[in-house]
């Protein structure tokens, strides 16, 4: 991910760009001070349960989505590449895209999952000459410990060596260090493309400049070695419904799993041990025969109760400002383990809100459903247009956040399409199914039929979008049908 509703954007402070690795919880530690199930005072199971399957439900994603977008044997732009090398994605995702939710269609995707546990990699950016770029970098938790970009480190060229928890060694000369707190990572790099042919080509010659490759490949010519293919990983579903169908078993067992080579962070103590008190210890099988059996019904039970709190807490993040929602709390998110589950379940990925920040709505003026039965109107008075210092955009995505099939094969509406202004300055942006007419599709967002969910993206925006003085109109229905 993510007033009347206050900011769908990732992490409130300014992270580090450069920093040692977070202190992994000690699991033998931990345990010991577990609390004991029954006991007066200690949550109750079922309690502990659905906080464990919160608290691990972004690294679980992490892991399915990395499992769907290495399953190639050489980089396939939106379908990803193995793991350690760079899949650029040549042209803006269609309806048809369903890796990841809340896709964008303003830049285009430099994608890659490396293992930097094994060994450090050197990550190469070019000459940008002052195109708008960020390659933000995430834990296997979803934090974002790293973004360069021209926001953070302008546009030069610039040379990273991306090492794992632990490392220690010396740092090539050129390079500038950054350590990341797992051995997993995932570099989400986004470069601006106004999506005319001539800007395509100039931005694919700076994707085929990007460079990531092993540090003990550096100074020497190679050849990444091809991916393997697993047939049984299911790469249609989408990554959401995979997480969100697996029993408690295959879901606690893979995030136990999961925890060896990508620690919980130091400060996360009290959840690992009520984790650990269920059974849940990183790098131990779980076996849910083992436990009481209250423990073990709460378990069984959890999945669902967990998911529903997870989708219900869009109603209470952030503030709330003409029906559309924002939240700075996103990217970096410390102790708030169910917004971190929430921004993996909606908006895998987002950025940090200095880089980008995304209002969303699902109502209009009047706190109705949007629809596409019905048509609306956001109008932005004269002067009055989103506050940003890269650009912006209003995307259309359908109930399940995925981009809508439209005869215009459009998913955003932006200035880049000659947005034309009302005689008195101000600018009517037209949400609906049908067309508008040919004199007014340069402002129409295609909807669906039925449900829909609306995200204005704000890259790089100014203070008064940070700070709330700065609101997005409200989304007004004008009345009558579409159908």
């Amino acid at each position: 991910m993510e007033v009347t509703r206050r900011i769908f954007a990732a992490g409130a402070a300014t992270i580090p760009f450069v920093g040692p690795a977070t202190p992994a919880a000690d699991a033998q530690t931990v345990a010991q001070d577990a609390p004991v199930i029954g006991n007066q005072g200690v949550a109750d199971p079922l309690e502990m349960a659905v906080g464990a399957y919160i608290y691990g439900y972004p690294l679980v994603t992490m892991e399915m989505t990395r499992r769907v977008l290495t399953n190639v044997a050489a980089p396939e732009g939106a379908r990803g590449a193995p793991m350690g090398q760079i899949s650029n994605v040549r042209r803006y995702p269609d309806a048809t895209f369903r890796a990841v939710t809340a896709p964008n269609a303003d830049t285009l995707y430099s994608l890659a999952f490396v293992d930097v546990g094994r060994e450090p990699y050197l990550f190469g950016i070019p000459e940008m000459d002052g195109r708008y770029f960020l390659m933000p970098m995430l834990s296997a938790w979803t934090n974002i410990f790293a973004v360069p970009g021209k926001r953070t480190t302008g546009t030069g060229p610039q040379t990273y060596l991306i090492v794992g928890p632990g490392w220690s060694g010396s740092v090539p000369p050129g390079a500038t260090l950054i350590q990341a707190p797992t051995s997993l990572i995932w570099i989400l790099g986004r470069t601006y493309c106004t999506g005319t042919p001539d800007d395509y080509a100039a931005v694919h010659a700076l994707q085929d400049r990007y460079r990531l490759i092993p540090a003990s490949a550096a100074g020497r010519p190679s050849t990444p070695p091809a991916g393997r293919v697993d047939p049984s990983i299911d790469g249609k579903t989408a990554v959401r419904e995979q997480v969100n169908r697996m029993d408690a078993s295959t879901y606690f067992n893979l995030l136990a799993a999961l925890m060896k080579d990508n620690p919980p962070a130091l400060a996360d103590g009290v959840p690992v041990a009520r984790m650990a008190a269920l059974g849940i210890v990183p790098g131990q099988p779980f076996d849910a025969g083992k436990l009481p059996l209250a423990a073990r019904q709460a378990v069984e039970q959890a999945p669902p109760l967990a998911l529903a709190r997870i989708m219900e807490h869009e109603k209470r993040t952030g503030s709330h400002v003409n029906g559309w929602t924002f939240t700075t709390d996103g990217g970096d998110y410390g102790k708030d383990y169910l917004q971190r589950a929430f921004i993996a379940a909606v908006g895998l990925g987002c950025n940090l809100p200095q880089d980008a920040v995304y209002p969303m709505t699902t109502v209009d003026s009047a706190g109705r459903r949007l629809n596409g039965t019905s048509n609306y109107v956001m109008r932005f008075a004269a002067g009055d247009m989103p506050p940003v210092e890269g650009f912006w955009s209003l995307t259309m995505y359908d109930a399940d956040f995925f981009f809508v099939d439209n005869p215009l094969n459009r998913y955003t509406v932006s200035p880049r399409n000659s947005l034309q202004a009302n005689p008195d300055g101000s600018v009517d942006l037209l949400i609906q199914n049908e067309s508008p007419g040919a004199m007014r599709e340069a402002n129409w967002l295609p909807a669906p039929k039925g449900p829909f969910n609306l995200m204005l993206r704000t890259y790089w925006p100014k203070g008064a979008l940070l700070t709330g003085a700065w609101a997005p109109p409200a989304v007004t229905r004008t009345g009558g049908t579409t159908l």
